[in-house]
C-alpha cells in the first residue's frame, strides 16, 4: 500500500525530531530579552518562554499628570521584548523536515499532508 514507505524510519525521525524540539526550546526558555520604549526609560524583561521577568522605570518617565504616556511606554517596551523572543524563537526551533518517501504527504492524515 505504501511501496518503499518505511514507518521505522519515519517513526525514528520524529522521535529526533522531537528531542531537538524539547532541547531547543528548554535552551530557548533559559535565555532573557529585553525591550525598550521612550529612549530607554522603560524597560521590560522576559524570558524566552514569553513570560515577564522584569519591567524597569526610570524616574524621569513618571509624570502624575500624565501617567497614559507611562502606560504606553510600559506596552511598547512589552511588545518590543515580545519581538526579540518572537525573533529568537524562529531562528533558534528547526524547520520540519521533509519526509523522505512521502513527496505531498499523506492525504486524509492530519500531520501528514492531509
Amino acid at each position: 500500500m505504501f511501496g518503499d514507505f518505511d514507518i521505522n524510519a519515519l517513526m525514528q525521525q520524529a522521535q529526533k525530531l522531537q528531542a531537538d524540539l524539547s532541547a531547543a526550546q528548554e535552551e530557548l526558555g533559559n535565555q532573557s530579552f529585553t525591550g525598550t520604549a521612550g529612549g530607554g526609560l522603560v524597560s521590560v524583561t522576559m524570558s524566552g518562554k514569553g513570560e515577564m521577568q522584569e519591567v524597569e522605570i526610570k524616574p524621569e518617565a513618571v509624570d502624575p499628570e500624565d501617567i497614559e504616556t507611562l502606560q504606553a511606554l510600559i506596552v511598547a517596551a512589552f511588545r518590543s521584548a515580545k519581538s526579540e523572543v518572537d525573533a529568537a524563537t524562529a531562528a533558534t526551533l528547526p524547520d520540519l523536515p521533509s519526509m523522505p518517501g512521502m513527496p505531498g504527504g499523506m492525504p486524509g492524515m492530519p500531520g501528514l499532508g492531509g
